[in-house]
């Protein structure tokens, strides 16, 4: 492919970040914007460079598009408070920098003079823009279907290794968000069991300051004071912690 400029020299390597991504950019100024700093763009006024930082916008869009849709799909029952709390674990700067990092995108960076000086190739801030600039480049030069298969492919083994314990436990999240919110804890209260011992049916409520926010049942007690708890988040959260 045709060598970018990075940092006043030509890179004829620069396919490598392609090859990682397993995207080829029918729009190659798309890739290279994608790769330029502000501050690049301001010291070299001449190159007429176009800066990264409205593709990050739109990358930052994409990226939480995909991955709400994941994990929706992952977590049918969690509620849309717990799956926020999820992505948002996902999509920060730590996260982002680190597989920005794997795919070295600091080593083709367009950065300004006071970048250089100050390590900007390392910042996991610029790194983690960058990454997003560069998928809001392949929405753009790809369309949806290619963004959202890049973002599972890069973001799979966050997905299946480092969700939160909590996900899917919605005892735990009910306890976390009660003691962080409401500054209790919720108790639960086995109603009544029935049917023979081969096929019980328990009836679990949970309470929350003596008022029952609410109820499951199940096969067993464990499974029917999870629903009681989901239930629960499920009435507080949109209402933002308010028992009503």
């Amino acid at each position: 492919m045709e060598g970018l400029a990075v940092n006043g020299t030509q890179d004829p390597d620069l396919n490598k970040i392609q090859k990682s991504i397993r995207y080829s950019f029918k729009t190659l100024s798309l890739l290279k914007q994608a790769l330029t700093h502000r501050s690049y763009a301001n010291e070299h006024p001449e190159e007429d460079s176009r800066h990264n930082e409205r593709l990050e916008f739109l990358g930052d869009a994409v990226l939480n598009l995909v991955l709400s849709d994941l994990l929706l799909k992952k977590f049918p029952d969690l509620s849309e408070g717990a799956i926020s709390r999820i992505r948002a674990g996902l999509v920060n700067e730590k996260k982002l920098a680190q597989i920005a990092g794997v795919l070295e995108l600091g080593s083709y960076l367009m950065i300004g003079r006071g970048e250089e000086l100050t390590e900007g190739r390392q910042k996991p801030s610029l790194l983690g823009d960058t990454l997003e600039a560069l998928l809001g480049a392949v929405f753009l030069d790809g369309g949806f279907k290619s963004a959202s298969r890049i973002i599972s492919r890069l973001f799979r083994s966050q997905l299946e290794t480092d969700l939160p314990k909590s996900a899917g436990d919605y005892k735990t999240t009910l306890q976390e968000y009660c003691q962080g919110k409401l500054k209790q804890v919720p108790i639960y209260h086995l109603v009544k069991e029935e049917g023979p011992d081969h096929k019980k049916v328990f009836l679990v409520k949970v309470r929350i300051s003596d008022q029952v926010v609410g109820t499951g049942e199940g096969k067993t007690k464990k499974e029917a004071q999870q629903k009681a708890a989901q239930k629960a988040l499920l009435h507080l959260e949109p209402n933002e912690g308010k028992i009503l």
